[in-house]
């Protein structure tokens, strides 16, 4: 059985893994972007501890503890 229907440049040959590629690498960076603005909003807003000897290893509730300190 002979392949005589090739098309190198239809959907499945080289147009088609060509826009996987760079709908690939359009991801990562939106990703990528993404994660860095959050880490850049996070790092903003420092916390700090409050009674840290009172906190318990077990069923102590984190919220009670926190201050997130919001800068302006």
């Amino acid at each position: 059985m002979e392949n005589t229907n090739r098309c190198v440049f239809s959907l499945s040959g080289v147009t088609g893994m060509l826009i996987a590629t760079v709908l690939l690498i359009a991801i990562l960076v939106a990703l990528t972007i993404w994660g860095i603005r959050v880490q850049q909003e996070v790092m903003q807003k420092p916390y700090t501890l409050e009674n840290a000897q009172s906190i318990k290893m077990k069923g102590s509730k984190m919220q009670d503890h926190v201050i997130v300190k919001d800068v302006p």
